[in-house]
């Protein structure tokens, strides 16, 4: 691929290391065109699956003549068949993302995973869909596949400002319902707003038979909180500002960012969720390495919940 400046997010090194990996869905996904990505249809494909008793109008060319010479019972082989994958990108863009240096913001690294993963996914032939916003939905583009519709996603992505207030649990509702087959649904957030509400979000994807990750960015000054004069905070979504001195409140903080940081976790687990802590010190292309391989169908299991 050539090198546009505004998709400059996109590193041809990183895209080329990061195609001999693929990208798999945990759970079996519906989809119209033949793919790699398991369906919970049971068809003719070539990968078997299971046996089943023989009941009258089966195709008889699929009983196994060789397991009735044993048990002289008839049975059906059934096999899965493959289908593609729908990645559905969900992207926080309220003020809190813009924290950092230009360039480097929190924002700019979620444009490197959204839009390496919508490149690799597009290369397997999957299909591509874009959600962002922060009260409201700034983009929404249902999961397409194809280079057009590649290139569409990916100018998109590159034009997400940050601004404004977290809507993102709300979001998530509203994503659940707007897609109506199983998809691998990808959110990309920095999570700063109280998190229990997030527990009925998630579970109504779950519901929805939707697999879902979560890449959570954070700065590690965010929780290890290592200042030591007063500073004043600002709040990027709006709020007022605040002189503080780090000394008299850093033992309480960091308490309250464990105890956050615990009920993230619990929410997760709870929710069956594939969840990454990311630190934007880390390399985007190490953290996409380990998301890829931790979905490879021999490190996780691939019975659908």
């Amino acid at each position: 691929m050539t090198r546009d400046s505004k998709r400059d997010f996109l590193d041809p090194a990183v895209l080329g290391k990061l195609l001999a990996l693929e990208l798999n869905a945990r759970h079996p996904m519906v989809g119209s065109v033949a793919g790699r990505h398991r369906s919970p249809v049971r068809g003719s494909a070539l990968e078997f699956a299971q046996y089943r008793k023989y009941v009258p109008g089966d195709d008889t060319r699929r009983l196994d003549w060789r397991t009735w010479g044993r048990t002289d019972r008839y049975y059906i082989k059934e096999f899965e068949a493959d289908t593609n994958l729908r990645l559905c990108l969900l992207l926080d863009t309220s003020g809190s993302m813009g924290y950092g240096e230009p360039g480097e913001t929190r924002l700019d690294y979620a444009r490197r995973l959204a839009g390496t993963l919508a490149y690799l996914a597009a290369q397997q032939g999957d299909a591509i869909g874009l959600y962002s916003g922060a009260t409201g939905f700034d983009q929404e583009t249902p999961p397409r596949r194809g280079p057009r519709h590649l290139g569409l996603v990916l100018d998109q992505i590159a034009d997400l400002k940050a601004d404004g207030e977290s809507g993102l649990v709300k979001a998530i509702h509203e994503v659940a319902e707007k897609i109506r087959q199983r998809a691998l649904v990808v959110i990309v957030s920095d999570l700063l707003f109280p998190p229990e509400p997030l527990r009925e979000a998630l579970q109504h994807l779950r519901f929805r038979k939707h697999d879902v990750s979560l890449f959570h960015l954070l700065d590690r000054q965010e929780i290890e909180f290592q200042f030591d004069r007063p500073t004043r905070f600002l709040d990027l979504e709006g709020g007022p500002s605040l002189l503080a001195d780090p000394t008299l409140i850093q033992r309480r903080y960091r308490e309250a960012a464990r105890q956050y940081l615990a009920t993230l976790d619990d929410i997760v687990n709870h929710s069956v969720v594939d969840y990454h802590r990311v630190f934007l010190d880390e390399a985007y292309d190490q953290v996409l390495a380990r998301f890829l391989l931790g979905r490879n169908p021999k490190t996780f299991s691939r019975t659908a919940r």
